[in-house]
């Protein structure tokens, strides 16, 4: 079995009421990356955030900052976000990705690629009803995810096949029959928790067996499993024994109930699981070898 990829997934648009440690500038982001790098994560994802306000931000030169700043500490593999305000065009969600490419101390490795169009209301289960409008919707046409994979493959970043339900993986089959997507193919199962129940398959090892199941025979994926609004570690314990990867963070859960940790200590916690089940911990140069990527460049 491979080594364990973890990766960090350190602030979307969470923001410091619930949990004081969610990173919002810069700095702020690369700090705590450096620390989860030490730690023993491999990748992070990131959201560029208003330093002050924590709004999120689709300013490209928060990103290049926050990945040049990554990227003269360690070499952790960079994937930051192309939704933070889910714009209407994917030429607008990879404005930032296209700048931040055209210097190797800003380019990012890897861009999620959601598989998908979905609701996205919330669901309040003490009203019983949907938060909001009602009509909160995540676009991904067909077009719009071949634009993103020509366009990322075309200046050198991985698109990353995010897959939140089952026809999202025959989708992302289908996007590497059409030459879209490769073999090793890097790619993210999404559950999630209370409340995000149009989103997707729920936060269970059920709902994340269901994900797992439908991977291609004799397919080489390398897939790592993250819960949006619940706590991951119950499905750590079933991806680390399958094969599986992992992902944790503060932008995806607070973690009360384990006491508001930063995300270096969900990283420790996810790295003492591994060892305790026998399984190594991959290194950052490790994981770019088993995802297929190029080596770590703009790193001092």
């Amino acid at each position: 079995m491979e080594k364990l990829i973890i990766q960090v997934r350190v602030n979307e648009g969470q923001m410091r009421g619930e949990n004081p440690h969610v990173p919002y500038s810069p700095q702020e982001i690369a700090d705590q990356v450096h620390d989860c790098w030490r730690a023993g994560a491999s990748v992070v994802h990131f959201h560029a955030r208003e330093p002050d306000s924590g709004k999120p931000s689709t300013d490209p030169r928060l990103y290049a900052e926050t990945v040049r700043l990554i990227k003269q500490r360690c070499d952790i593999i960079t994937f930051p976000t192309l939704g933070a305000s889910m714009l209407p065009t994917m030429a607008e969600r990879t404005a930032h990705i296209v700048a931040m490419a055209q210097d190797p101390a800003t380019r990012p490795d890897a861009v999620p690629a959601d598989m998908l169009t979905v609701n996205m209301d919330f669901y309040d289960h003490a009203r019983r009803e949907f938060r909001g409008s009602g009509e909160r919707i995540y676009l991904n046409t067909t077009r719009m995810l071949r634009e993103l994979c020509e366009s990322m493959n075309g200046i050198g970043v991985r698109p990353v096949a995010m897959m939140w339900n089952i026809a999202g993986i025959r989708t992302a089959q289908a996007f590497i029959e059409m030459g879209l997507m490769r073999e090793p193919l890097m790619c993210e199962f999404t559950v999630f928790g209370d409340g995000f129940e149009e989103f997707g398959h729920p936060a269970t090892v059920e709902g994340l067996q269901a994900l797992v199941d439908f991977i291609p025979p004799g397919a080489r994926w390398h897939w790592m499993v993250s819960a949006i609004g619940a706590n991951p570690f119950p499905l750590h314990a079933y991806a680390i024994a399958r094969g599986g990867h992992v992902a944790v963070g503060l932008g995806d859960h607070p973690f009360p109930e384990l006491g508001l940790p930063g995300n270096a200590q969900l990283v420790e916690r996810a790295v003492h699981m591994a060892e305790t089940m026998g399984r190594p911990v991959a290194t950052a140069a490790e994981a770019r070898a088993i995802f297929g990527l190029h080596p770590a460049d703009g790193v001092n």
